[in-house]
Formats: C-alpha cells, structure tokens, sequence
C-alpha cells in the first residue's frame, strides 16, 4: 500500500467519516462527516425544544464565509453566500454587456451554461472543446465561463492558459469550481468570480453555495437577489427600501438557510484545516492507480474524478451490483477518489469490473 496513505493529513481526513469504503461517488454527493451529522442533530433536537437563535444562526454562517475564503485564497470580504450556482450565474451575467459574447466549454454543466444562456439582452453563448477554450478567446468575447472540473468527464481545465486569453481580449472570467475546491488547491485570485456548491467535495449538505469575487467585479455587479441580509447590518434590514447594502461583496448574498450553514460550518472547518497538496496528491494517486490499471489514457492534467465509455452502463451496474457507489453521466460511468477513500477501494473496483 502506497505511504501516500499513511500521511497524517489523509489519516486525520478519514478519522472524520464513519463511512467511505465503497463510495465512490463525491462527485454527485460528498459524505457528511461525524461533525456535520452531530451538529445538525443538535440544532434540530435544540430547535424542536422552542430553543431556536437566529443570531447564533448568522455567526455560523459568517464563520462558513469565513472558512470557504481561507480555502480559496481571499479575505472574507470577497466572499458571498447563497445556495445554488445558478443563481450566481444570473448574477454574473449581469456584468456582460448587452450584445457579449459568453464562451463554454461543451457540454458543462447547466447552472454555468443555462442562466447564461437565458439572461436575455442579446447576449451570445458560444461552445467550444474544453482543450480549444483558450484559442477560442477573441476581441467579442465579453466572458468565459467554465468548471475547473468537468462534472461528465473529469477533466480539469488549463486556467493558466485560460485566463491569460481572457485578460488579453479584456473578458471576465467565471470559474466554478463545485468539483474541485476540497481535493485540490484553488486559488480564487486567478479568476474574476469563482463559484461553488459545497455539497460535493466539500461535504456539506447541499444548500451551501459561495461566490468569491474580485474587488474589481464587484463595481460592475447589480446586486439583483438583494435582499435582506445583503445590508450592511441584516438585522437592520429586514423592512423597507431604504437600508444601505453592504459594501463588500455581502451585498450579494441571498439569504442563507440556516440549517445547511449548522451542517456546512464543521465541514469546511475539516477541509480548511488539511494540507491541500497532500489531499491532490492522495485523490489522484488513487485515481491514476485505476486509470492505468484500466487501461485508460492519462489526461493532461491529473484528476480525481475518472470516467470513461459505457453506453450501456453495463460497467456501473457491476460497480453498484458489488456494493460501490459510483455514477454514470453522459453515457460514461464515472468514479471519484477522496480522502475517505484508499487503494483498497481501486481494488474493489477492479474486481467488480472484472479486470
């Protein structure tokens, strides 16, 4: 067994899960660990007992703001909440002017393309091949969207290239990251808006969203889903039309749900407090272990997500049939290595798969 697995940040990452063997599956759905489950517990149990704080409730979420920025590299300050991606879609595309082009990836996942696609205004959505983003950045692209990491496929976009060619033709850059903050270092400072859903990789219930934007960004967006808790004092906020907003990016948030911060807090407190580079390490040592035992090309840049061609889903039904949770998406099956996760699971895998 390889020492990866015996490093300290892997070790201290799954003493956190109860569960892991097997599950293949952080890509659809993070495992929640022990703290998570033991602190939604007690909220509600302390909720059906009338002992309900809703200021206690916003401490937990400023303390989640807090964390998600520590693990993306900017203060606090340039961080939003909210609860889906989508909606920071919308409010993305209201930076684009009239006319813009929008450059995807093919095939990315909807709460990048949709909102965009719908913004109205005359704006132009235009797909290419994740591996062609970069070239294809011209003087009419007003803004390239893109994962980091593509849900169907994996594949873990070339940032570098990407934003080089967008600042050179003066495009905004809109990166979500929901597939790759929680098994690789992410810096938020290389993009003008980075997004994320933490309910993957992360482990929180889903319902927890961030969005963390450049100071410059921040000028050219309508706060649009502003709503009370995007004042300067929320609780100071709750009536009218008159209050002032916040002056960071808080003035974007949309109201958060308590209860998935409660659960979200201990779980962005676990993945802030591991050495990033050993979890890339630890993901993607397990993911290239399969993929080369597979028999499967390595891609250019390493992933903790690997997939590959069944059309049928004949591969996935002998993954579930012999008790791993993985996936299927696009008529490819689909697994992913986290740190709950050792090469014990490549093996169950291989077996399943008869290889």
């Amino acid at each position: 067994m390889s020492t990866l697995l015996f490093d300290d940040t892997i070790s201290t990452a799954r003493a956190a899960f109860d569960g892991g063997r097997g599950y293949l599956a952080a890509c659809t759905v993070g495992l929640p660990p022990r703290s998570t489950r033991d602190a939604i517990v007690e909220d509600v149990t302390r909720a059906a007992a009338g002992e309900i704080d809703p200021v206690a409730y916003s401490a937990i979420v400023e303390r989640s703001r807090s964390l998600f920025a520590a693990l993306v590299g900017v203060p606090p300050d340039r961080i939003a909440v909210g609860s889906q991606v989508s909606v920071f879609t919308a409010l993305i595309a209201g930076a684009v002017p009239d006319g813009g082009e929008i450059l995807v990836p093919d095939g990315d996942f909807s709460s990048i393309a949709r909102p965009l696609l719908h913004a109205g205004r005359g704006l132009r959505v235009r797909s290419v091949p994740l591996a062609l983003l970069a070239d294809a950045v011209g003087p009419d692209t007003a803004c390239v969207a893109f994962s980091l990491v593509q849900s169907a496929t994996g594949d873990v976009a070339d940032v570098e290239a990407i934003t080089r060619a967008a600042r050179r033709h003066g495009a905004v850059t809109y990166c979500d990251a929901t597939q790759a903050v929680g098994w690789m270092p992410v810096d938020a400072t290389r993009v003008d808006a980075l997004v994320c859903h933490a309910y993957k990789w992360l482990c929180a219930p889903r319902g927890v969203a961030f969005l963390a934007v450049s100071a410059e960004l921040q000028t050219r967006l309508r706060p649009i889903h502003a709503a009370w808790y995007a004042g300067e004092d929320p609780w100071q906020s709750c009536y009218g039309s008159s209050f002032a907003l916040a002056s960071d990016a808080r003035r974007f948030d949309v109201s958060p749900a308590w209860q998935a911060f409660v659960g979200a807090a201990p779980a962005l407190a676990l993945f802030a407090g591991l050495d990033a580079a050993r979890v890339h390490a630890h993901t993607t040592h397990l993911a290239t272990l399969f993929r080369t035992r597979m028999g499967l090309a390595r891609p250019a840049i390493d992933s903790a997500i690997v997939t590959w061609d069944d059309p049928g889903a004949a591969d996935l039904a002998a993954l579930t049939a012999s008790g791993i949770r993985a996936s299927g998406r696009s008529g490819r099956a689909r697994v992913a290595f986290h740190v709950f996760n050792d090469e014990r699971d490549v093996d169950d895998a291989l077996r399943a798969l008869g290889r």
